[in-house]
């Protein structure tokens, strides 16, 4: 259909410029309307904040494909189908006894879009989403099909694939057994006592989360999600780290409803309702806001939390809030973590976009030291001279995108920016 008003991403603060956006309602609508177009990209849930999904021609959604969720309990998968949001899958894991190994912060994204941007969970022994990737399907710049799975040669090219490589159709992800998670908040924790013991914080559970606005002596709020069994945080409890126990629910921004937050309070109960720091049945803000995060080795932890806070007078006064958090390393190429563990410093802003991209690069220049890589859905002022260095298969990756993808249907000028230099 030919776009009359321009469609808006989440937050609000992008007006993508495709002149039609097409609703394909199977495999092969999908494919003839690849093949034919100009210029092509996917729009899926909308969460990104810069112009990765952006562009001045074709774009696609996949709203009206038939969607799939096929667990194979013998092989302990599931083939999801890549607009189904995490919150759908979940769900219907959850049913049927089976656990996704994490979850990122909103259930409401789309499978697709975050293992393609490379997008996390929480906890130091977990990789992000897209390591759960163990097959993809794809629909290629000339229409045909591509299947690949893992141990496949490029295979670790193409998950985290930033939509430059064709359109994901379906996705394959190792599931586990489903647990039970209890979720406790901690308000003011000391800032000295937990970059002091912050190996010791992040094993407290199997997902810890610091939400700060970088001012003042603590920690705003740390919310860690217990995994059923698993030993308890006396050293917690017994105030090592100083703080308390919240005795309501919290939502990470002062003042807002933790009534639309997964559920808190140490109540026990299904990894697809704690996992998430927001529940499905609740839009977690109006969207207008901003994000921002960058991705920086685990050894330089404490160094880049140090930096960030130093920043403060310049960052606080355009923050919603911000969140730390622990990842595993993993192997996929642009991934945030590609070969090394590391943390992730995320910012929340004020819509007000002009300020907080005149401040991005003096954040990124306090984190350069510690080769900070930044999230590809949010904003970011690096472009490809400096990304290439942070990426040991940066150069792979391009080789890739032009063998699958020659002619450029799927670049547009944000991934000319970051990634191919144009």
């Amino acid at each position: 259909m030919e776009l009359r008003n321009k469609e808006l991403n989440w937050a609000g603060n992008l007006e993508y410029r495709a002149t039609q956006l097409l609703h394909p309602a199977s495999l092969e609508q999908l494919q003839e309307l690849v093949r034919a177009a100009k210029a092509v990209k996917v729009l899926g849930s909308r969460h990104s904040f810069n112009g990765i999904a952006d562009t001045g021609e074709t774009m696609i959604t996949l709203t009206k494909m038939p969607e799939a969720i096929e667990i194979d309990e013998l092989a302990m998968a599931v083939r999801v189908s890549a607009g189904t949001t995490y919150g759908a899958l979940a769900d219907a894991l959850q049913q049927a006894g089976y656990a996704l190994h994490n979850l990122a912060s909103l259930p409401h994204i789309s499978v697709a879009g975050a293992v393609s941007t490379g997008t996390h969970g929480s906890g130091e022994t977990h990789g992000n989403l897209a390591t759960a990737v163990r097959a993809v399907e794809l629909v290629l710049a000339d229409g045909s099909q591509l299947s690949m799975q893992r141990g496949d040669e490029d295979f670790n090219g193409i998950v985290v694939g930033l939509g430059a490589l064709g359109v994901l159709t379906h996705l394959t992800l190792d599931i586990v057994p489903s647990f039970e998670v209890q979720q406790t908040v901690y308000q003011d924790l000391s800032w000295d006592k937990v970059l002091d013991g912050f190996d010791t914080i992040q094993a407290s559970a199997y997902s810890v989360s610091l939400f700060t606005d970088w001012s003042g002596e603590q920690v705003g709020q740390t919310w860690l999600k217990r995994r059923l069994g698993d030993a308890l945080v006396e050293h917690i409890d017994q105030g090592r780290f100083g703080g308390f126990p919240a005795t309501a629910a919290l939502h990470p921004l002062p003042g807002a409803d933790g009534g639309i937050c997964s559920i808190q309070l140490g109540q026990a109960g299904s990894w697809s309702d704690r996992l998430a720091h927001f529940r499905m049945d609740f839009t977690p803000s109006a969207g207008d806001e901003l994000q921002t995060e960058y991705l920086v080795p685990r050894e330089h932890a404490v160094e880049a939390i140090q930096a960030i806070r130093s920043l403060s007078p310049a960052i606080t006064p355009l923050l919603l809030v911000s969140e730390v958090r622990t990842i595993a390393a993993d192997d996929l190429w642009l991934s945030g973590n590609y070969g090394r563990d590391g943390i992730a410093l995320h910012f929340t802003w004020k819509p007000r976009q002009e300020a907080v991209e005149a401040l991005l690069p003096r954040i990124e220049e306090a984190l350069a030291p510690f080769a900070a890589r930044p999230h590809w859905g949010k904003l970011f002022a690096a472009t490809s001279t400096q990304l290439a260095g942070l990426y040991p298969k940066f150069n792979d990756f391009i080789a890739l995108a032009q063998r699958l993808d020659p002619s450029g249907k799927f670049r547009n000028d944000f991934l000319d920016r970051t990634v191919f230099g144009a």
